[in-house]
């Protein structure tokens, strides 16, 4: 028979440890392995090993760097005196001439209405129509190529809301137009811009590694997905409802065979076993773990001095038979650590999870090309991250149209080097001459 007392404690235990699990699930929404390293909040171990507490800002010991002295382009002089102000003495040459070199921008030209001439033909001979347009002139719309383009980069490199595209237009140009009409502008621009992002398309689909990542978004209110696909000269952005392998068969192909890199979701080894797995991922798991259970600290450290030993043939790739032996050993020393006998739940989930991916994590020993970690899918998404916490929610197909399109195509560009301004001034002239 139990006392009351004892009954009252352990039902108090049993709350307490719900309401800790509880906790726990809720704070790991904002401090796990893949937290934003500015987010961190450092144990006191780390905060010593690092030489003190985190601050915002550039690392100790980084290089300054100082804008460089520009040359003039004109040259203005002020008023010459020709007699001291105090006592109108003569004053001469002047004994010193100081230089303000200063950057300065012009005035930005007012809205300027063209009246483009259409001409027409009808031959005598056969009576076949002929018709002759300037390749400036759009085939649709009442608003020329420099507002098409300072729209679309307003509202997608510069990140500003439809309506806030209007009021810099007024403002710069003294342009007029509506929110509805700059949503418009930025519909008609995908169009043209859609034969380029066929192409980047098919560059993606034909490319021997491609990076991939997802990262939530919302459509309507509804959970969706934005998956960033990218490779060395190329990003592709695509939402879909799915985060499923479906979505990688619709935009790789079922032909694909090259290597993706990713992340742990079990989408990609569904849609193909050629898999690198990312080393970062692993990596930030593994500290993460060895901070809160004692347990776990060897297996980190075992895991880091591997992929020390390793990551220097992430640029220089081993000869092929050395390749294969590297990674043959590597993956021997990995299945020791994960086959270990470990007592606690957490450190054995994750040697669970070492298991699971062995076949993907030795990749980029064997395979010219492919990076250990999934480092530049992220970056690649970091961009529609920003833009996601700025308009909150997508309204409706329409608008995710528009923007996978248009997004896919100056990110491409800008990884690239491209001048954006130019480059698309100059496809659109293009695609209005082909039509």
């Amino acid at each position: 028979m139990t006392c009351p007392d004892c009954e009252q404690l352990q039902e108090e235990n049993r709350r307490l440890t719900q309401e800790n699990a509880e906790l726990k699930r809720r704070l790991a929404l904002y401090e796990n392995p893949h937290t934003p390293p500015s987010k961190h909040r450092y144990p006191v171990r780390r905060r010593r090993a690092l030489g003190g507490p985190r601050y915002p800002g550039r690392p100790r010991g980084h290089p300054g760097s100082t804008r460089p002295r520009p040359r003039p382009d004109v040259v203005k002089k002020p008023d010459w005196k020709e007699r001291c102000t105090r006592c109108g003495t003569p004053l001469g040459e002047p004994s010193h001439v100081h230089h303000n070199i200063i950057e300065e921008i012009s005035n930005p030209a007012p809205k300027q209405v063209i009246d483009f001439l259409e001409f027409g033909w009808e031959c005598p001979g056969c009576g076949a129509s002929t018709t002759s347009r300037h390749p400036e002139c759009p085939p649709e719309g009442r608003f020329g190529r420099n507002v098409l383009v300072q729209a679309t980069l307003m509202k997608y490199e510069d990140r500003l809301p439809y309506r806030k595209v209007c009021e810099s237009l007024d403002r710069t140009y003294g342009l007029r137009v509506t929110p509805a009409t700059v949503l418009d502008i930025t519909r008609r621009v995908s169009d043209w811009l859609r034969p380029e992002y066929e192409r980047i398309l098919r560059r993606i689909r034909a490319a021997g590694v491609v990076y991939v990542d997802e990262t939530g978004a919302k459509v309507d209110g509804a959970l969706h997905w934005t998956w960033g696909f990218t490779t060395g000269r190329e990003i592709l952005v695509a939402v879909r409802k799915s985060r499923g392998s479906k979505v990688l068969e619709e935009i790789l192909g079922e032909g694909f065979d090259g290597v993706i890199v990713c992340d742990g979701w079990k989408a990609y080894p569904c849609f193909t076993p050629r898999i690198q797995r990312c080393w970062a991922h692993l990596l930030r798991e593994a500290e993460h773990l060895a901070e809160r259970v004692e347990e776990a600290g060897p297996l980190w450290e075992a895991l880091r001095g591997l992929y020390g030993g390793l990551c220097c043939w992430a640029v220089d790739k081993p000869p092929p038979g050395e390749g294969e032996r590297l990674a043959l050993e590597a993956r021997a020393v990995m299945e020791w650590w994960a086959g270990r006998p470990y007592e606690t739940e957490e450190v054995r989930r994750f040697a669970a999870k070492m298991r699971n991916g062995m076949g993907h994590w030795f990749t980029f020993l064997t395979v010219s090309g492919v990076e250990p970690t999934n480092n530049r899918a992220e970056r690649a998404l970091r961009e529609f991250v920003v833009q996601r916490k700025i308009f909150g929610t997508f309204r409706n197909g329409k608008g995710t149209g528009i923007y996978e399109t248009v997004m896919t195509v100056l990110a491409s560009w800008k990884q690239q080097g491209r001048d954006l301004s130019k480059t698309l001034g100059e496809t659109l002239t293009q695609e209005w001459t082909r039509s």
